[in-house]
């Protein structure tokens, strides 16, 4: 099969263990960056050119597009899909992981295990806010926020207003949830493929630091996760219509609760913890389900 791989770049590690999967299993393999991509809307004839040339002939294309060129990226995607090629992710599945809120209510509606999380626009509706996640502490994070980047701890009340009129006072739009103490700074992270958890690991934070993300420092180990966890990180894959993605969980007092769903999740750290061959089993996934106009959403929302 002839497969592209929608990247920046051709060196970054998950980029590069899909290409050698790929053709160790005799694909034909190209990366494309996607930003470099650009369309022919026309009825009946839509195409994607990149560098002069209509990309045509590919089987499937695997997005990994990032969450600071989204809006582009998925247009990209959506015109690949117009033209019956199959896409490991849709367009509609990667927008809705990168919309935190979109990606919770649509959890939650699924009755997947969330933090109680609060929302608002205002800042007058301060007090209700940190009233519905329970108090201080708390965790304040920005809707656009990626890799642990706008996200706050507020350990007191004082604080977390301070934090929330900040960010509101820039117009950012932020979700405020409980802080799981329980968790001790770890999460776990599942890699799941065409409805199956592949790969799953254990991520610790470092020393006075409690996002968990490996490149702040955090550590990671392979983990066999209970039914109840795995369970939910399937359910939370297809709740957001993602055929490949990293449903990223913590252990409360109450159950697995979900963080959030990745649509282009790392390979380095996760095949690193756990020596399983992620990038084959998406190359796998393709081999088994590849057919034009194959995939199509069924999501609401």
């Amino acid at each position: 099969m002839k497969i592209a791989v929608l990247s920046r770049k051709a060196s970054l590690y998950s980029t590069r263990r899909l290409v050698e999967a790929g053709r160790e299993r005799g694909h034909e393999m190209h990366v494309i960056d996607y930003l470099r991509c650009y369309m022919d809307i026309t009825s009946h004839k839509p195409v994607v050119m990149f560098r002069g040339e209509p990309l045509t002939g590919f089987s499937a294309v695997i997005p990994r597009i990032g969450a600071s060129r989204t809006f582009y990226g998925t247009a990209v995607v959506r015109q690949f899909e117009m033209q019956g090629v199959f896409s490991v992710n849709e367009s509609q599945g990667i927008s809705r992981s990168r919309d935190k809120l979109r990606s919770l209510q649509l959890l939650s509606r699924q009755g997947i295990g969330l933090p109680v999380t609060g929302f608002a626009h205002s800042t007058k509706d301060v007090d209700g806010l940190i009233h519905i996640a329970g108090g201080a502490p708390l965790v304040v994070k920005l809707l656009e926020g990626t890799q642990g980047i706008g996200v706050v701890l507020a350990e007191t009340k004082k604080a977390a207003e301070s934090v929330i009129e900040a960010f509101r006072g820039l117009d950012a739009n932020i979700l405020v949830q409980e802080y799981i103490k329980e968790a001790k700074g770890m999460d776990l992270r599942a890699i799941v493929v065409g409805g199956k958890v592949v790969a799953a690991m254990r991520r610790k934070a470092a020393e006075g630091e409690f996002r968990s993300n490996l490149h702040r420092g955090g550590t990671a180990e392979a983990i066999k996760l209970t039914p109840e966890e795995r369970s939910t990180a399937v359910r939370s894959a297809k709740a957001m219509g993602l055929n490949v993605s990293g449903v990223d969980m913590l252990r409360s007092n109450h159950g697995a609760v979900v963080m959030e769903v990745n649509s282009s999740p790392g390979l380095e750290g996760i095949e690193a913890a756990t020596e399983v061959n992620v990038a084959a089993k998406i190359i796998e996934f393709i081999e088994k389900n590849a057919a034009p106009s194959r995939t199509k959403d069924r999501v609401k929302g």
